[in-house]
């Protein structure tokens, strides 16, 4: 039987986090939940990076709240597709590409692992992106300079080597919490009026029925579950030691639930006040035009009275750049481990994944001009969702697979939910396509 890692290296990324993080039999219920949170907050960085901030923000300023059902829907999505991921690692101690490796055809996981390997690359484009904006709007650099900039955050992986998973995870937690107080201040002074934003919970499928907001729906989509996460999440939920036998993995499976839950809601809250904040500063004020974060930047100072808002609004976006670098940088040792069998220093992956991803960014900033961050923001996100049903598909068929899974194999209805989602995502992305091609 494998057994989970109880010496001081972890499997994944060796160069960057070590020490698994022991659960002792004996502790109480309260001292276990605390062990085992760590790893959903590690996966919600994702769900809250800049590109979720681009497609919010256009959203909520052409469409008002009329989307935020979709941005409550897809975090309930990716709360149950991380359960499963979770739930992967814990019951078989191998992660989703580990799995992939070795229950598909060379030609078809290295496929998949080319894939995953485009999806960081996309995920990676969109911090380079925001944080270039970032340094743009507090340093007041241009974005190409600050697309160049974003270089330099390789140091930062550096200044990790050796790095627990606790002290990481206290890092991004710090992280979070500094985005989700931005946030929380701006919202008191923009005020948003929230019978209306009630009103846009109510899902309205009319609102999809054109190309635009179908667009950016997909990169609602593809910013909130990103396929990465996927293969992240079914990895260092394993630094959790908690035994091996089937009870200490159902206990561990029912904690890391609960981790997973609490996380994506603080990410889901952070996503919902982005468009709240879009649609009441700007669609409401008839600014339905406002597609450029830069623009929002700007334009918040004559709406709530002071450029408090403009500097809590680039900070925050700061911080969620940088606190993506940290999950981009172990999901990549993930992919690369798992698919194939191949280890390299964090610091290593790092450079090659933001080389990368600076090209086209730099190709994308200089061609189509600075103020075209916002629109590859959201492309980087549609992209994301494309590729996400070829990590679902896996995800899925292991997860229902009692040979696999054994007692802890999802149920009919939670087989059936999960099934509901890969084809309603991929409908859209189809519907999508035809859209583009018609």
């Amino acid at each position: 039987m494998y057994k989970l890692p109880t010496t001081a290296t972890a499997p994944f990324c060796p160069s960057a986090v070590s020490h698994s993080v022991a659960v002792p039999a004996n502790a109480s219920l309260g001292r276990k939940l605390m062990l085992f949170v760590g790893p959903g907050l590690l996966v919600s960085v994702g769900y809250m990076d800049p590109g979720n901030w681009a497609t919010a923000i256009e959203a909520g300023s052409r469409f008002g709240y009329a989307l935020l059902f979709v941005v409550v829907l897809a975090s309930f999505s990716g709360m149950l597709l991380q359960s499963l991921c979770s739930r992967l690692g814990i019951a078989t101690g191998r992660d989703l590409a580990q799995l992939s490796r070795e229950r598909y055809r060379p030609g078809v996981a290295r496929g998949q692992w080319l894939l995953a390997e485009l999806s960081i690359i996309a995920t990676d484009l969109a911090e380079v992106l925001g944080a270039a904006l970032a340094f743009h709007l507090l340093l007041g650099v241009s974005i190409t300079t600050g697309v160049v900039l974003t270089a330099f955050d390789t140091l930062i992986v550096l200044a990790l080597q050796g790095a627990n998973f606790r002290r990481l995870e206290a890092i991004v937690l710090g992280l979070i919490t500094t985005i989700g107080a931005c946030f929380f201040v701006e919202l008191v002074l923009i005020k948003p009026h929230w019978p209306d934003v009630a009103a846009g919970l109510r899902p309205s499928w009319d609102v999809l029925s054109s190309q635009e907001p179908l667009y950016l729906a997909i990169g609602i989509l593809g910013a909130t579950v990103m396929p990465h996460n996927l293969y992240l999440h079914s990895s260092v939920v394993q630094t959790r030691v908690n035994g091996d036998d089937e009870a200490s993995k159902r206990s561990a499976i029912r904690f890391s639930r609960l981790d997973t839950i609490g996380s994506l809601s603080l990410a889901l809250l952070v996503n919902a006040a982005i468009m709240i904040l879009a649609a009441a500063a700007f669609h409401g004020s008839g600014h339905t035009e406002v597609v450029e974060i830069q623009d929002a930047y700007h334009l918040l100072d004559p709406l709530v009275g002071g450029a408090l808002a403009s500097f809590l609004f680039g900070f925050a976006l700061l911080a969620a750049g940088q606190s993506s670098t940290f999950t981009g940088t172990i999901a990549g040792q993930v992919v690369m481990e798992g698919f194939l069998q191949a280890k390299i220093p964090c610091w290593q992956r790092r450079l090659i994944t933001r080389a990368l991803a600076l090209m086209p960014a730099l190709v994308g900033v200089i061609w189509l001009g600075e103020g075209a961050v916002g629109k590859l923001l959201v492309l980087s996100q549609v992209v994301l969702s494309l590729q996400l049903p070829f990590a679902l598909w896996p995800l899925i068929r292991f997860t229902s697979d009692r040979r696999l899974m054994g007692p802890f194999a999802n149920s009919r209805l939670v087989a059936s939910i999960a099934w509901s989602l890969f084809g309603l995502i991929s409908l859209a992305n189809l519907t999508l396509l035809y859209f583009w091609m018609a």
